[in-house]
């Protein structure tokens, strides 16, 4: 059981998990997928977080770009965040507990703090709330508490924790004597042998204000710019959006590296609550349900004479294998990877390749989500495009206009309320109306049900930044 000492989880989801392309990709990451388990990867730590005992409201630190999709998974599990402070460029972990800290205070307290990814996996709840228990009482007593996980195998992806003495009158928690960086194989065999290190996990507990004093002194310029983007920062749709050029000019470090490696309050909690970080398909396979042959599938899947291996269909497509071992083969809509699983960790590698050469596939879904609904390309070629296009119950797209092209709408499901010119007309399935080049024009759905819709784009250029908008209530506007 937890004390009564109440505290503040705080859920970093600034990541783009691209080691798990083609499902993660930047605008869809990891931590908004259903990788394992019941709901998102960022879904499970909202609901465990919300099951503690005297947890608050959690403060969600985010990227600009999935603002809207975080808000609405988190709605779905019935989860109510502090404003989601936006973070307008990645840098790293630091600045981002930097912020957590000093908005926690502005609560008007000093809080112990829970930090935790928003893209691990934890199997064990009951594990993972002892260790929290534990972690308080450090954090209690003035110590910056990281979480060690009890290592099962010589793993080469992760850092870790070499164990210090106990501390006395805090049963459970023991100084941390090194952080060590990710190992070679002959390393982290020894690192297992010892039973002296443990996994760093990246989740750390400690009182708001003691940290705040730790990157005073290790890393000042990122507390100073930390304080400077949210003094500055504005209040936008219930986001809180951070003085971008305030927060760019911060130091990209992490807070293992700023603030954990050199302060002298360092204590660590050692756990065994099966933890992974998902962070490579080969991590996924490991945690995976597998058959006989410790093949794990997903979606339409049939093998033969197939072991240790993962394949995935997220396409609705059937996917087949003859005669393989040790791979992963992962079908979307618009893109299939097959990798030995030995090589998965080159996947990151790959994505860049194809940022190179300005493949859109590096970054988009042929889905893509707005805070209205979703698009799907259908199929393009010079001069045409035709989109699926799905707008949530109350979903408003911009009020915009396009200079380069025109396009036809036709409904297939719902009710769809468009406004063209200033003139507004229902129409309903198997209704089309035209939009022509340089009109402006806003469609809705007023209904109680998703709209679906067709859209056909006819121009000379049919792409996303053809886009003026003239009014959002996403605020949307640039």
């Amino acid at each position: 059981m937890l004390n009564d000492t109440a505290f503040c989880p705080v859920i970093l989801s600034g990541g783009s998990g691209t080691r798990l392309w083609p499902l993660s990709r930047r605008t869809y990451p990891k931590q908004l997928l259903p990788l394992i388990g019941d709901g998102s990867l960022l879904q499970q730590p909202a609901q465990r977080l919300a099951r503690l005992p005297n947890a608050e409201d959690p403060i969600v630190i985010a990227n600009d770009d999935h603002r809207f999709l975080i808000r609405q998974q988190l709605s779905e599990i019935g989860v109510t965040p502090a404003p989601l402070i936006l973070e307008p460029v990645g840098r790293n972990t630091a600045p981002a507990v930097a912020l957590a800290c000093l908005a926690a205070l502005q609560r008007g307290a000093d809080p112990i703090l829970g930090i935790f990814p928003s893209d691990h996996h934890i199997a064990d709840d009951d594990a993972f709330q002892s260790a929290v228990a534990t972690a308080i009482q450090g954090a209690s007593a003035g110590y910056i508490v990281t979480f060690s996980i009890t290592p099962t195998r010589p793993e080469t992806g992760y850092g870790y924790i070499r164990h210090g003495d106990p501390i006395s009158d805090l049963p459970g928690i023991e100084s941390v004597a090194a952080f060590v960086e990710k190992p070679d194989t002959a390393t982290a065999q020894r690192y297992l042998d010892t039973g002296s290190y443990g996994w760093n996990s990246g989740m750390f507990m400690f009182r708001a204000s003691v940290m705040l004093k730790a990157l005073e002194a290790f890393a000042p310029d990122v507390l100073a710019q930390s304080q400077a983007a949210l003094a500055n920062a504005s209040l936008d749709l219930g986001f809180t959006r951070l003085d971008t050029a305030t927060f760019a000019a911060s130091p990209s470090i992490a807070i293992d590296v700023a603030v954990m490696e050199k302060t002298d309050q360092a204590a660590t909690v050692a756990a065994d609550m099966g933890w992974s970080d998902l962070g490579s398909w080969e991590a996924l396979h490991g945690f995976a349900d597998k058959d006989s042959n410790g093949n794990a599938t997903q979606g339409k899947v049939q093998l033969r004479d197939t072991r240790n291996s993962y394949f995935r269909s997220d396409d609705g497509r059937l996917l087949t294998g003859i005669g393989l071992q040790d791979m992963v083969v992962v079908s979307t809509a618009d893109a299939v990877l097959v990798t030995p699983l030995a090589r998965a960790g080159e996947v990151k590698d790959l994505v860049s390749d194809l940022s190179a050469l300005n493949a859109p596939e590096a970054d988009l879904h042929r889905k893509v989500s707005r805070p209205w609904g979703t698009y799907q390309d259908i199929d393009r070629d010079d001069g045409f495009r035709a989109k699926r296009i799905v707008v949530h119950p109350g979903g408003r797209l911009s009020l915009q206009r396009h200079r380069q092209r025109s396009e036809h709408w036709i409904v297939v499901k719902g009710t769809a309320h468009v406004t063209i010119d200033g003139i507004e007309t229902v129409l309903t399935r198997n209704q089309s109306t035209y939009v022509s080049i340089g009109a402006t024009h806003r469609l809705e759905n007023k209904g109680t049900e998703p709209l679906h819709m067709i859209e056909v784009q006819v121009g000379d250029y049919v792409e996303e930044d053809d886009i003026e908008r003239l009014d959002d209530v996403y605020g949307r506007i640039v």
